[in-house]
């Protein structure tokens, strides 16, 4: 039996490493007896507030967590869009109380390591599931 429904928000941007985050979210999910029920892809990372709103209004959603790669370029743009996303997404989760977990590797990181960070997922994953079971 599923204990606890997620939603995720996924950012196409960098989909090569975020879909292998979304199948290592859904299998973690899965390990926990939880279940990813609802995905929205996104164009990217600062795209994700509406979409989390958009799930977090969803009562059969529990959590939602967000997939995201953002990669050091030549200006500090990686910096800007991660601050502001995670903003939101914070604030997002205080006005809806529902847990939203931060799965978004970077800012400046390079692409080689954002591979290596693909376990972000997994991770929040994890903290989803535990913020739902320690609020009940």
């Amino acid at each position: 039996m599923v204990k606890i429904k997620l939603g995720a928000v996924v950012s196409e941007f960098n989909y090569d490493i975020t879909q292998m985050m979304l199948d290592l979210a859904r299998e973690h999910a899965k390990f926990l007896d939880s279940e990813i029920t609802d995905v929205i892809a996104v164009p990217g990372v600062f795209d994700m507030p509406l979409a989390v709103k958009k799930l977090l209004q969803k009562d059969q959603i529990d959590a939602v967590v967000t997939l995201g790669a953002v990669i050091e370029g030549s200006t500090s743009h990686d910096e800007i869009v991660v601050q502001h996303a995670s903003r939101k997404i914070a604030d997002l989760a205080l006005e809806y109380d529902k847990p939203v977990a931060l799965g978004i590797s970077g800012p400046g990181m390079t692409r080689l390591e954002a591979h290596q960070r693909v376990d972000y997922a997994k991770r929040a994953v994890e903290a989803a599931v535990k913020m739902c079971e320690r609020l009940k």
